[in-house]
């Protein structure tokens, strides 16, 4: 499963975030480090279901067409600068974000909170200076964790022993850094890491964290942000989100008051919702905050985490080709999120490591046709998997 963390520097209101996208129960408060251990929680990716554009009836796996396909989502405690260094909750969080395949920044737009998390006027911070801190503080936490080794490690590739590659491949092993990932960064930053010093490793760091733990940033609290600042944040690639307004949105859509999935643009009262008039005006400027941005930036951030920084496609396997169906008659019952470029091969390894063994070929069950174990998967295919397991 894919796994998305949110980082950030305390009380910048990741733990609401967290809870919107989960509707998982965790603690909210307007102090540093309300978040003291990682929560764990599953979000949703949103996507269109095939089932209404082929015609078919009984899909139970999607909501009136709208597709929500698991990701792992992790809330990490906050970080402060100079977090490498042990201050605030020292590498404890930064170790949290081992297992991320991708990360969101989340920034306080509103400019409420100073650089270590305290609450301040707002708009007296300024928000675009907390979007270099947090790569700056992974960068040398990466850093650290190799200058421990680097000794050893030039020691060895100089005598020949061993690839210095491959070295510091092994090194961060437990950060999913593969020996391509080292090489690649080490070529594009310009450096030959036999004869680098330890001084020389942070750009190659900086770059080789942009490859394996790309990061979006996240300007929330835009309902108490500024135009301006906004505007400035739009300008250095930020998109606003308004996590509280998600997470009203949520609550009052469980509630059966509205008509409300996710992601989508705006909302519907549902007729026969009991509401006082304080409740109606509070849902009625979310209406308004959410024509004015196009949505409340949650499940949008979400999506762009996963199709655009990480190139994912959604695909559906089957069993039945014809009726696109399982074995029990379900309608498109999985939905698989696979790196754009894989193949059928890759989706069998997927569904069952034996069933990616015993692979022979595979159908594309929209046109019917056999595809080459070779071909390149698309954004909603529909794949009938032949092997010999079962």
């Amino acid at each position: 499963m894919i796994t998305l963390a949110l980082a950030g520097k305390p009380n910048c209101g990741k733990s609401t975030f967290f809870k919107a996208a989960t509707m998982a129960q965790v603690e909210i408060a307007n102090y540093p480090f309300t978040t003291i251990d990682a929560n764990h929680g599953v979000a949703y990716v949103r996507t269109t279901c095939p089932c209404k554009a082929l015609g078919l009836s009984g899909c139970t796996a999607c909501k009136d067409g709208v597709r929500f396909v698991p990701v792992a989502f992790i809330d990490v405690a906050g970080l402060v600068p100079d977090a490498h260094k042990g201050k605030g909750l020292g590498n404890q969080f930064l170790d949290n974000l081992r297992e991320a395949d991708a990360i969101l920044h989340i920034i306080d737009a509103s400019g409420a909170t100073d650089a270590e998390g305290n609450p301040v006027n707002a708009g007296s911070h300024d928000p675009k200076e907390d979007i270099a801190f947090l790569r700056y503080e992974m960068t040398m936490w990466v850093v650290g964790i190799l200058a421990k080794h680097w000794p050893r490690l030039q020691r060895q590739a100089q005598s020949k022993l061993s690839d210095v590659y491959d070295g510091v491949a092994g090194v961060l092993a437990g950060l999913a850094i593969t020996y391509e990932d080292v090489k690649d960064a080490a070529d594009e930053v310009g450096i030959d890491l036999r004869r680098a010093t330890e001084e020389d490793l942070a750009p190659f760091c900086d770059r080789l964290l942009q490859k394996t733990k790309p990061m979006l940033f996240v300007g929330n609290k835009m309902d108490t942000a500024s135009d301006e600042m906004l505007d400035a944040l739009k300008g250095v690639g930020c998109m606003p989100a308004s996590a509280a307004a998600e997470l009203a949105l949520r609550m009052a859509a469980e509630g059966g008051f509205i008509h409300y999935l996710p992601g989508d643009p705006t909302y519907t009262i549902r007729a026969d919702a009991k509401l006082t008039a304080a409740q109606r005006a509070g849902i009625e400027r979310l209406g308004i905050l959410m024509q004015k941005h196009g949505g409340t930036g949650v499940q949008q951030a979400i999506n762009r985490a996963v199709f655009e920084l990480l190139d994912q496609i959604v695909v559906y396997p089957v069993e039945d080709e014809h009726h696109f169906t399982d074995k029990q008659g379900r309608v498109l019952p999985d939905a698989f999120l696979m790196r754009r470029g894989s193949t059928p091969k890759d989706l069998a390894f997927r569904v069952h490591t034996e069933i990616g063994e015993g692979f022979l070929y595979a159908v594309d069950a929209r046109s019917g046709m056999r595809i080459k174990e070779s071909t390149e998967l698309k954004d909603g295919d529909i794949i009938k998997i032949v092997s010999t397991r079962k």
